[in-house]
């Protein structure tokens, strides 16, 4: 299993998103610091990083617990990705 798919089940099993840390064992696994990640490496993982965090709502059903409660409440209208 690589990066991308242990950071979907982290996300699955309740771990709210976090750019950071998803770097951050990306980095970890290359057998980098975990501030070694810069630039256009940066980059691309953020765009990895925003398809895992959409395909985690998709298969979550949608929105994410808190965007829910508070559109219940009338807080919100949560965006539809």
């Amino acid at each position: 299993m690589g990066p991308d798919a242990a950071y979907l089940r982290l996300i699955e099993a309740g771990t709210q998103p976090h750019f950071i840390g998803y770097y951050v064992l990306v980095m970890g696994l290359q057998g980098r610091p975990w501030n070694d990640c810069q630039g256009e490496e940066k980059r691309t993982l953020r765009v990895r990083f925003d398809a895992i965090k959409a395909r985690a709502r998709a298969d979550l059903g949608g929105d994410h617990a808190l965007d829910a409660a508070l559109d219940a409440i009338g807080v919100i209208r949560p965006p539809k990705a």
